[in-house]
């Protein structure tokens, strides 16, 4: 990083912290850098690129690959859904690759949000900040519920939740979210090692279930492949694809559109490689690092879940697993595989657990640029004596629990999915932009068959949009709103404060 900076501030480059004014005012590359190197907000270099990997791998292999594929299999796709996996893995693989250019060149904190200032300006970087708020802190809540469910498997009849008077309280959530926040707080190199543990041991479990699940494969079960489209509560009314809703298709449960609509719920199983990108400022040799963990995290796990769909697929029919609690322990058990099951079930427990940890890290680090620029309260970016946003951690680790322990958040899949598919469109466009207005950037991946592979991964994430519900659209464009609100009551003028007292600091640096 610091070859980096030395190189954009050579004579004759443009260095200013800011270019235009108002909503559009973009924060510069040279001023991204230099603020990670103030005392106060300065991030601790402990990650390398296997570490970035193992986070990513953590991150994906978790709650998709344990409950998400026998759902939508049962309920959407059917057979199908490995052709799904396949769909959403080369919309990922288009914005991975883009993702990596931007990371290496902007190896700041943040980001999408960060991508996004230094090339569509301030408003614009708000949105997405606004947007991936949503996306970790809902899938942290979510996949801390869920651990707590594979937690009551594996207890048997101890159950992780009390009622206490008209409340459910969820105290597996709890546990989990408050043990994870500890585990930030402390430090992302111990939150990397405790990941690469876990992470070996769910990836084990993911082996043994394709090893032993291909024993009991038949053939007919992959027949039909693609079953005929059904009308179901799925995939109707608000409930359709907003696809199949404008085009007057109707439902969307199984048939064609049941596979579009699939492959954009699997997507959710993809979720975590953007999530490497937030640790670019607390990475060694980013330039280098951050493409490799981005791509080859992706790759890993790409192929397990294209295998464990085959297979899943594979061992029964796909009508049994429809409904909402099957899981990929589901087909083991119809099978009489019982003792498979329960290491599936230990498996899950270890795989969501290092979901939680690597979903908090990204919340953490997205708010923690935002409250450095000013969007957010300045005083929550203050680093601990260990390099980590102390602050910002406590803080969202109490959101989160609270949001896991007494709330009953369902299946909130679709409504992550579209705040990670608007941030991958902006990413994609954002890389153009950059390389046209900022061609003297040292880059340490660049993207190839510039603009081709940058525009098709805005199409295809599109794509994978429109066949999301339209319920899910109504709420984030609701989340959206409240967002456009609370940036122009507070976050403009905050910046605005921000700005000048930087610049009165500077001044008063200069004449001394």
């Amino acid at each position: 990083m610091d070859q980096q900076r030395a190189d954009s501030e050579r004579p004759g480059k443009t260095t200013d912290r800011t270019r235009r004014t108002g909503l559009f005012r973009t924060k510069s590359v040279e001023q991204s850098m230099r603020d990670t190197d103030e005392p106060d907000t300065k991030l601790r270099k402990d990650l390398t690129s296997w570490d970035l990997t193992v986070f990513g791998v953590a991150v994906v292999i978790g709650a998709g690959i344990f409950t998400l594929t026998a759902r939508t299999a049962g309920n959407v796709a059917g057979p199908s859904v490995s052709l799904a996996f396949v769909l959403a893995a080369v919309a990922c693989g288009l914005a991975a690759l883009c993702y990596a250019e931007f990371a290496s060149t902007v190896p700041v904190a943040g980001s999408a949000y960060t991508f996004s200032y230094a090339t569509f300006g301030e408003f614009v970087a708000w949105i997405i900040g606004w947007d991936l708020i949503l996306e970790f802190a809902l899938a942290s809540s979510v996949v801390a519920k869920g651990w707590s469910l594979y937690l009551g498997e594996v207890l048997g009849s101890v159950s992780p939740t009390t009622t206490i008077g008209s409340l459910d309280f969820d105290w597996g959530a709890l546990v989990i979210v408050l043990i994870i926040t500890v585990l930030l707080a402390t430090g992302t190199k111990l939150s990397s090692r405790v990941s690469l543990v876990i992470t070996a041991i769910k990836v084990a479990v993911v082996l043994l279930v394709v090893i032993v699940g291909a024993f009991y494969i038949k053939a007919d079960n992959y027949s039909p492949y693609i079953p005929p489209s059904e009308a179901g509560s799925t995939g109707e009314g608000i409930h359709q694809s907003l696809f199949s809703f404008v085009t007057g298709a109707g439902g969307s449960t199984f048939g064609w559109y049941g596979l579009l609509a699939a492959a954009s719920l699997v997507f959710f199983a993809f979720i975590g490689f953007d999530v490497v990108a937030t640790t670019a400022e607390e990475t060694k040799e980013p330039q280098k690092a951050l493409p490799r963990g981005i791509l080859g995290s992706l790759a890993i796990v790409t192929v397990l879940y294209v295998a464990v769909t085959l297979v899943l697929t594979g061992m029964v029919k796909y009508t049994e697993l429809a409904g909402e609690t099957s899981t990929l322990a589901t087909a083991f058990d119809i099978n009489g595989l019982t003792w498979a099951k329960n290491i599936i079930s230990f498996g899950a427990l270890a795989g969501l657990t290092t979901v939680v940890m690597v979903l908090m890290l990204g919340q953490t680090r997205v708010l923690f640029a935002m409250s450095r620029d000013g969007l957010a309260p300045r005083g929550l970016a203050r680093t601990g004596r260990r390099g980590t946003p102390v602050r910002i951690t406590l803080i969202v680790g109490f959101v989160v629990a609270v949001l896991a322990a007494f709330f009953p958040i369902g299946t909130l899949e679709e409504m992550v999915n579209i705040g990670t598919l608007f941030a991958f469109v902006l990413v994609s466009i954002g890389v153009i932009v950059l390389r046209r207005t900022r061609p003297d950037l040292p880059r340490g991946f660049k993207v190839p068959l510039m603009p081709v592979i940058p525009i098709l991964a805005v199409v295809a994430c599109l794509w994978l949009m429109v066949n999301l519900s339209v319920e899910t659209w109504i709420r984030f464009l609701v989340w959206m709103a409240i967002g456009v609100v609370i940036y122009f009551a507070y976050s403009k003028r905050n910046v605005e404060k921000t700005l000048r007292e930087r610049e009165a600091a500077a001044t008063a640096t200069a004449s001394d």
